[in-house]
């Protein structure tokens, strides 16, 4: 039995090209990871204000939006197998400016938010060609899987790179850091010349990004599936996701745990998003997805609200954990059904609208922000808990045809 369920949650490693891609974006996610915590504790120290914090968080999502339907066009153009690599490179050299920046201590706000739009431009393609390109290799067969363990790559690497990224903020200073978040995408470009094939779900023939974004917006009008997904993605990112943004707050203000701490706190927020994707990675082809999103939308929210009852640092971490597993697994499911529910033609797309519906999470950065100066850090995620709560309860009995998706 222990073996046939150790085969069941690797599926996806029995591509060559599958462990390259995952070995990159461990890589990547721990240069991401460095720089998620970085700033928010560059904005909160340059300004000590909650508020800036969402705005800082704003800007660097912000492209997810603006720019998600362009990204999917090129997506389902581009040959992704090179096209990533790239794309991880400009990421490089993104951080480069920003340590640039920080070296020559001519940073003032304007820099760090200017940088923090550069870096969100960048991720907006890099994960939705890097998530159609995890499609292409692994098939549809084994897309939860893939996409599980690809949350699990990005998780990984986030935890080491949380961990890292406090103590180095606490020795060496964020200019520092920025080097080495620099020299991670170096690397995981290196990884990433060895992968060989377009994938074996890959399309043979593209249209050009025009025909693709015209074609788009009849892919949305007659795809209720999709757009329907769409909605919840953008609902859970500005209600749920968003309480990454008051982290800070919490380490500073109300743990008193510092910049160790909130490398720590994220850290566990990480693990906890682990053990979520490895339980969906050892489902298999789980036939009724739809109904689990609606299950744990509903437990995100309750876990969210739980944050309002506690000062203490361990049960923060616990709920923190069941928080992030929630989180990724959602994230997880909403990629899978997105792409299974198109044409492989059009899988680009979907993701491209993934990457817009996840870009509306400056709105909630800035909501949670302003309801943080308000009510305070517990206060503001009590509210989002309950409304993602009622969300999930309300889809689930309102949406039988979305409750039935295999």
């Amino acid at each position: 039995m222990g073996h046939i369920s150790q085969a069941r949650w690797a599926a996806s490693f029995r591509y060559r090209d599958f462990r390259l891609l995952w070995g990159s974006t461990v890589i990547q996610a721990v240069g991401f990871g460095m720089e998620r915590i970085s700033l928010g504790w560059l904005i909160f120290e340059m300004t000590d204000s909650v508020f800036m914090l969402g705005v800082a968080s704003a800007a660097n999502m912000a492209p997810f939006f603006f720019l998600g339907i362009v990204s999917g066009a090129v997506a389902d153009w581009a040959n992704r197998r090179v096209f990533v690599r790239f794309l991880v490179l400009a990421a490089g050299g993104s951080a480069s400016l920003m340590a640039l920046v920080l070296l020559t201590g001519v940073a003032q706000v304007w820099h760090v938010l200017g940088l923090a739009i550069l870096t969100g431009t960048v991720s907006a393609f890099l994960m939705t060609v890097r998530q159609a390109y995890t499609y292409d290799i692994t098939g549809p067969d084994h897309a939860l899987n893939g996409m599980a363990l690809s949350g699990v790559s990005t998780l990984l690497g986030s935890i080491g790179g949380a961990l890292l990224g406090g103590v180095i903020i606490s020795m060496l200073g964020i200019g520092a850091q920025y080097l080495v978040v620099a020299a991670s995408f170096g690397l995981a470009v290196v990884v990433l010349m060895g992968t060989r094939d377009v994938g074996q779900v890959a399309v043979g023939e593209r249209g050009s990004v025009v025909e693709n974004l015209v074609s788009y917006v009849q892919l949305l009008r007659v795809n209720s599936t999709l757009m329907i997904l769409m909605l919840m993605t953008a609902a859970i990112e500005i209600f749920g996701f968003s309480h990454h943004t008051l982290l800070p707050v919490f380490a500073r203000d109300v743990l008193g745990v510092g910049a160790t701490g909130l490398g720590v706190m994220t850290a566990v927020g990480h693990t906890g998003g682990v053990l979520g994707v490895m339980v969906l990675a050892n489902l298999g082809d789980f036939r009724r997805k739809g109904l689990l999103v609606f299950v744990i939308t509903t437990a995100f929210g309750l876990g969210l609200m739980a944050f309002s009852i506690t000062s203490q640092m361990l049960f923060f971490l616990a709920i923190l954990a069941w928080v992030n597993g929630c989180a990724m697994s959602l994230d997880t499911l909403n990629r899978t059904l997105m792409q299974a529910n198109v044409t492989d033609e059009q899988r680009g797309r979907a993701m491209g609208s993934w990457t817009l519906s996840i870009g509306t999470g400056p709105v909630g950065k800035l909501g949670v922000g302003a309801l943080g100066g308000a009510l305070g850090a517990p206060g503001a995620l009590l509210v989002n808990g309950a409304i993602l709560a009622f969300l999930g309860v309300s889809a689930a009995v309102g949406l039988p045809k979305m409750r039935r998706l295999p």
